[in-house]
């Protein structure tokens, strides 16, 4: 962990978390919530053990997308997490069932999170991937100033208007001395009749990447199987014959392996304090 500002509250960690992952976006409608699930689902097929806390508390479309429709009971004091794909799975949607829109306060919404974060029996898990709201609000703050992360994945489109939003997703990390494991671009072309097509600009992603001095994570194209996947319960990462799209999937899920590990050694270098 990091050194502490002066006056600054200590973050505690989750028992039995190793990597907390936060991913979020600087605006709604980047696919956000596809990157974590399938990331999610994606580290579970590699064998790591993984959790998925659905924080997008104004839409939270997890257990869709991971096909689940039961709510979660309690042991004690302790909320037990559902299980879909080998990930167990909290998500805000549980608290608000049907097309009832949340109309919470921030206090009743942080509170919901810091106990979403450690009244939620999670386990031993590898990693907690955890699928923030858009933007740069409140329960982001509450969960960056009050738990350490490994670190955070920002998904984004090439379009300049998602890319100016995910550049102020970067900087609020930053800003709170959180590291940024790098961008995502989602949506990236759509490929047809053998042609790419940049429905939404070229390269939007990588320049961004560079000019906000961190790594581009990976390229995601724009897939109608993808969709389908997400709406019918069963996320393309589930899939267990070849594709391309999974593939990419799991490329991604290397990769942010390979950032989360470098993170944490970072965050672990002792402090040198060189005296006047």
């Amino acid at each position: 962990m990091g050194p502490q500002a002066p006056g600054e509250q200590p973050k505690l960690p989750i028992p039995g978390v190793q990597n907390i992952i936060a991913v979020g976006s600087g605006k709604g409608g980047v696919g956000k919530s596809t990157v974590a699930v399938n990331l999610a689902i994606t580290l579970a097929k590699l064998g790591y053990a993984t959790g998925l806390m659905d924080a997008d508390v104004y839409g939270p479309n997890v257990p869709l997308m991971m096909g689940i429709q039961q709510t979660p009971h309690a042991v004690g004091q302790r909320i037990q997490p559902l299980e879909a794909y080998g990930v167990r799975l909290m998500s805000m949607a549980f608290l608000n069932p049907g097309d009832k829109p949340l109309v919470w306060r921030g206090p009743m919404l942080n509170s919901v999170i810091q106990q979403f974060l450690r009244n939620v029996d999670w386990g031993e898990l590898d990693y907690l991937i955890i699928d923030l709201p858009p933007g740069t609000g409140d329960v982001q703050l509450t969960l960056i100033q009050t738990t350490p992360l490994t670190g955070a994945v920002i998904v984004t489109t090439p379009s300049d208007v998602a890319l100016e939003d995910a550049r102020k997703a970067v900087n609020m990390f930053e800003q709170v001395r959180e590291p940024v494991l790098g961008i995502v671009e989602n949506m990236s072309y759509l490929e047809h009749n053998g042609e790419k097509l940049y429905i939404f600009g070229k390269g939007g992603g990588a320049r961004t990447a560079e000019k906000m001095r961190v790594p581009l994570l990976g390229e995601i194209p724009m897939d109608p199987k993808t969709r389908e996947g997400g709406d019918s319960g069963k996320p393309i990462a589930t899939l267990t014959e070849p594709n391309a799209q999974a593939a990419l999937f799991e490329k991604l899920a290397r990769t942010i392996i390979e950032r989360a590990e470098a993170s944490k050694r970072q965050k672990q270098r002792p402090t040198i304090t060189i005296a006047d």
